[in-house]
């Protein structure tokens, strides 16, 4: 534990001074005739092989973005194309260092990665694993139109063609592509080869592979990890948190041997010297080589050098080396690969921030040529059968395309016959039984645990006697509920891996973690950096690659910090991925309160805002428990939202209180609290109680019914229950702590009015909080709404309460002047 690290000042503060490693620059050497010794003609001839396809499928595609048209086959392509033209060395190069298992991960510009991976792995595969993964992929769908259009002479050719194929379809948005055509272009990718997704956010692979290294490293499986980012990359805030994560010092002194050593991930920037019209170095990075950012890392500089990307062989070599560093546990590894690109960002780049005169010295040193000539100078290959190595490629190429733009053989999506086609892929929807999970390793068993052994002796339920409510140190509270799901769930399935800041040792920083720095050995429940984008971006890759990470932010208002993480990866993959990935984390975040402006944000309506995740808001200990464990069972992401307001709380609504035993209550259907005639109130989170106190002053003073319905979700979320309801009280109040402007329940309040409509005898009301900054501590009582701000709602828009004299302006005036003045 941290403690076992001293942090000494005889130490810390003497003199001395930090001596750097040095960072090799272009330091290959070695004669091609060494090479052709070491690896073989024919391998090297392969390497060419590759390069041509690759340079090929990207010229193919500019001539089409560009042009509408290549060798005669027509055909308008809508969606992006950033290509890599001249970068093919550094492709190959790195994909013939790869084994099968390897994974890659690109980004907007990995055609070249994608293929040259994939052809690197069909050639390492047999013909029955090829067979079983084409005939298995999609039950085949990928493979159909490619056995029934184009010959080849053997499996191996085969695998090539439905490479290409389901390449270039997942560019073309066609539904034979490899994910339904709903990755595209920029997020690309095959698993079966080793290709994990392409990502369309600059430096986005970064922590998504290293979650995947870290997936390695927890499980103890062979292998390394790549995240190929540009240069450019290296200016992105989540880039620099995954360096330090996959270094973090605890890896190495701390970690349990077997799963002691820095990630094996290696990060892999094709510098080609541009962030789209931007110049690094020299003009919006401080470096002059993209090497020496690692001197910043690690006391390794991450093993960094800088690469010769115009020589695929040099490119090998490095990799090589880099995966005998990573497989002994010595990584990450940091490779500048020098490399340039032909063609502009996109093809309708004008390229106009670099002149020709540096396009043409460039070209000059052409690695598909310069390559090329070399394997001819050397007897390797002579001109004819180079001519007719580029001449195959480019036949292969065509009948790919042909058979890719046959509209009858290569459809897209329907969604006019089919809507809810990509629905079906939005959530993977499954549940796995803790009964045929397998454990993971443990410290101790989970029944000699302390913290289990200490709510053991608590009463399952807080009513005392008399009515009296117990206190958290007599009951369950909340905290033990949720410590009750997660310590369940971590013993009983091994995939299961905890993390974010103060998790270990100091339990969490509201005491959920308590008892399972105990329980759980350090590569299963560790302390993260204060790296919010890292936490959950490796939380998605190591979700990709097999484990079920449960992170955690420690307040809402911190998903600012991880915007990108949350709303554009953990959401989005499953969909994009056209079904193929599964992507199981529970994102624990908690809903400060007393802390101001920056720490006392409900920020649910962002996350219940982008489609893809499932959003949870529990408000008792009972539901806390059962709605975590079906969490931590699916495999879908899940937001999992809770409020500091109620850790301390217990459970006072169920008269057997918190079960002792493992239950799950179903994420999406609300709960009715209290039953009533005259007024359905649906409230989210912590405002559960001051709903049930307003539902029992309206009873006793004005003689109005609530019957009050926890929606305990929002995303999915029953509404037939809440319809059911207003059916039968024709009026709806809706009750939450987030602000009124954008809130989740504005989108709830649409949706009943529009199913019931004609039972409603009055618009259905939003109550929040107002359109403010949040106040100090206090001034809270002002922001939150409680039992006064739900009377004023009640008696300005449903039904006048006589006597009642508002709290605050809440009729319609009041509406149209704040919304006037933006607040």
């Amino acid at each position: 534990m941290p403690r076992d690290l001293l942090v000494d000042p005889a130490v810390v503060r003497a003199g001395g001074r930090l001596v750097a490693p040095e960072i090799p620059v272009n330091a290959y050497a070695r004669p091609l005739a060494d090479e052709i010794e070491r690896r073989g003609a024919d391998r090297l001839v392969r390497v060419l092989r590759d390069m041509y396809l690759v340079r090929g499928f990207e010229t193919m595609l500019d001539s089409v973005k560009r042009q509408g048209e290549w060798h005669g086959l027509r055909y308008t392509h809508a969606g992006p194309a950033h290509l890599s033209i001249g970068q093919e060395a550094a492709a190959v190069g790195q994909a013939r260092g790869l084994l099968v298992d390897d994974h890659v991960f690109g980004s907007h510009r990995s055609h070249g990665e994608v293929i040259a991976k994939g052809l690197a792995a069909i050639d390492a595969l047999d013909e029955p694993e090829l067979d079983k993964i084409m005939t298995g992929y999609r039950d085949g769908a990928v493979l159909a139109p490619v056995a029934a259009r184009l010959a080849a002479r053997d499996q191996h050719e085969r695998a090539e063609q439905f490479l290409l194929y389901g390449l270039l379809a997942e560019i073309f948005a066609k539904e034979t592509g490899f994910n339904l055509g709903l990755g595209g272009s920029m997020h690309a990718f095959f698993v079966p080869f080793g290709i994990f997704p392409n990502n369309a956010i600059v430096g986005g692979s970064a922590p998504i592979a290293t979650g995947a290294a870290l997936h390695r490293r927890v499980a103890g499986l062979p292998g390394i990890t790549v995240a190929n980012i540009g240069d450019a990359a290296t200016g992105c805030g989540p880039v620099w948190e995954s360096f330090n994560f996959a270094a973090m010092g605890q890896l190495r002194t701390l970690w349990e041997p077997g799963h002691r050593g820095g990630l094996p991930v290696l990060f892999f920037v094709n510098n080609n010297f541009y962030g789209m019209g931007g110049q690094t170095a020299g003009e919006t990075m401080g470096y002059d080589r993209v090497a020496r950012v690692a001197l910043g890392v690690d006391p390794r500089a991450m093993h960094a050098e800088t690469v010769d990307g115009t020589n695929p062989l040099a490119v090998l070599d490095a990799v090589e080396r880099a995966r005998a560093v990573l497989e002994a546990g010595d990584g990450p590894v940091l490779l500048d690969c020098q490399t340039y690109r032909f063609t502009g960002h996109s093809p309708s780049d004008a390229s106009s921030y670099r002149t020709p005169e540096e396009v043409q010295l460039w070209r000059d040193v052409d690695p598909l040529r310069c390559y090329a000539g070399e394997l001819v100078d050397a007897g390797v290959l002579t001109p004819d059968e180079d001519r007719r190595l580029a001449e195959d490629a480019d036949r292969r190429l065509a009948e790919v395309v042909e058979l890719v733009v046959d509209a009858t053989a290569s459809a897209r999506l329907d969604l006019a016959a089919d809507p809810s086609a990509v629905e079906r892929v939005m959530f993977s929807g499954r549940t796995t039984d803790l009964s045929v999970t397998a454990p993971g390793d443990l410290s101790a068993p989970l029944a000699e645990n302390p913290r289990v052994r200490a709510i053991a002796r608590k009463s399952r339920s807080g009513g005392g006697e008399a009515g009296a409510v117990l206190s958290g140190t007599k009951a369950v509270q909340f905290r033990d509920a949720l410590f009750e799901a997660l310590a369940a769930h971590a013993a009983a399935d091994g995939r299961v891996i905890l993390y974010g800041e103060e998790n270990r040792d100091w339990g969490g920083a509201f005491g959920v973690y308590r008892g399972l720095t105990e329980l759980l050995p350090y590569h299963r429940l560790f302390n993260a950096p204060i790296s919010e984008a890292a936490i959950v971006g490796t939380a998605v890759g190591a979700a990709m690659a097999g484990s079920r990470p449960v992170v955690e932010l420690m307040y809402s208002d911190f998903l600012g910090r991880a915007g990108d993480e949350v709303f554009n990866q953990l959401a989005k993959w499953q969909a994009m991925s056209g079904g193929q990935l599964a992507m199981p984390v529970v994102l624990r975040i908690s809903v400060g309160s007393k802390y101001g402006a920056q720490h006392s944000q409900d920020w649910s309506a962002m996350a219940a805002h982008v489609p893809g995740l499932q959003v949870v808001y529990p408000a008792t200990p009972y539901d806390a428990k059962g709605l975590l464990s079906s969490a931590l069972s699916g495999s879908d992401p899940v937001v999992f939202l809770e409020s500091q307001r109620l850790y301390d709380t217990v459970e006072t609504l169920r008269p057997d209180g918190v079960p002792a035993g493992y239950y799950r209550i179903p994420i999406g259907a609300p709960h009715t609290v209290r039953a009533g005639t005259d007024l359905t109130v649906l409230s989210v989170g912590a405002v559960l109680g001051r709903v049930l106190e307003a539902a029992q002053v309206l009873q006793e003073r004005f003689g109005l019914s609530a019957e009050v319905i926890d929606a305990r979700s929002l995303v999915p979320l029953d509404l037939a229950p809440v319809v059911a309801s207003v059916e039968r009280t024709g009026r709806l109040v809706l009750v939450s702590d987030a602000c009124t402007r954008g809130s989740f329940l504005q989108t709830v309040a649409a949706d009943v009015t529009t199913v019931a409509f004609d039972s409603l005898d009055a618009p259905p009301v939003v109550v929040g909080a107002p359109n403010w900054i949040t106040p100090p501590a206090e001034l809270e009582s002002a922001f939150f709404p409680g039992v006064p701000a739900i009377l004023d709602a009640v008696s300005e828009h449903i039904v006048p309460l006589p006597g009642h004299v508002p709290h605050r302006r809440a009729g319609a005036g009041a509406l149209l002047d704040r919304a006037r003045r933006g607040v």
